[in-house]
């Protein structure tokens, strides 16, 4: 199951793209992006999450993420997608927002048993487990270049909301891990 979209189910290393439903574009709202920001360093600080590579576009997110013990993985990507879901349509209902209406709408359709009010996140974070250094690259390259197949910045680093800054050794909104080191593939961190 190496390299093929699964649930997170021990902790290692994980590429994962969190989706917004219906692919709308929240995040092209600076206050939503900062948010995920600070939430992405409160994990770091306090839920042992290590992040290798990161990208925030208009309606998903990118990261390739693992965690120290005793923290879970799949736990600690649950709590982030509850606390960003939360958070982001507090802002949309409280804050200057254009869209407002449509958003909620559309977020209130999706709501479920599970997610009662609002669904705010695709199902899953398909993920796909690292499993060797040039596997690993591709996946940093390809978050890493992002912004830039998208028209948004002309070079990698030039988007302030990647991991790519920190790649090319400029200061950086979000602290990283530099894989510098071949990473621990498919070994079970319990």
């Amino acid at each position: 199951m190496q390299g093929l979209k699964q649930n997170i189910k021990f902790n290692s290393t994980y590429y994962l793209t969190l989706t917004v439903v219906n692919w709308i574009d929240v995040f092209t709202r600076k206050n939503h992006r900062d948010a995920i920001i600070e939430s992405l360093k409160y994990c770091q600080a306090e839920k042992g999450l290590n992040i290798y590579a990161y990208v925030i576009m208009s309606n998903h997110i990118h990261l390739i993420v693992n965690c120290n013990l005793p923290f879970e993985l799949s736990d600690v990507i649950r709590d982030f997608k509850k606390f960003i879901s939360k958070k982001i349509v507090q802002q949309i209902q409280t804050e200057p927002e254009s869209r407002r209406e449509w958003m909620l709408e559309l977020f209130s359709k999706e709501a479920s048993d599970r997610h009662k009010n609002f669904k705010f996140w695709q199902s899953g974070n398909n993920a796909i487990e690292l499993y060797n250094e040039k596997f690993t690259w591709d996946k940093v390259n390809y978050i890493n270049d992002n912004p830039v197949r998208s028209g948004l910045v002309k070079n990698q680093e030039d988007w302030v909301y990647s991991s790519a800054s920190n790649y090319h050794g400029k200061k950086s909104i979000l602290s990283v891990e530099i894989i510098s080191a071949p990473l621990n593939y498919g070994i079970k961190k319990w």
